[in-house]
């Protein structure tokens, strides 16, 4: 496995997880009464409860992918 390969994998982790992690935004703020109405049926919970798990959620994952796969590919940019 060489720097190229690395380099390329995560370019795809990056692309796959920051798009992932748009599409729950986009999800999240346009049908979240839809979500929150499925979810409350489960897990009853207050609304401001639901908003900010969901922010939490979207915060956590933004830093992962940062530490995780955006960081590393840019390193690996760098030094390829």
């Amino acid at each position: 496995m060489d720097i190229q390969m690395l380099t390329r994998f995560f370019m795809w982790c990056t692309i796959f997880n920051v798009g992932l992690l748009f599409l729950s935004f986009i999800f999240l703020a346009f049908v979240g009464d839809f979500v929150y109405r499925i979810h409350s049926k489960w897990f009853p919970m207050k609304r401001e409860t639901f908003n900010m798990a969901c922010y939490l959620f979207i915060g956590i994952y933004k830093i992962i992918v940062l530490v995780f796969n955006i960081i590393p590919w840019i390193a690996l940019l760098i030094i390829g």
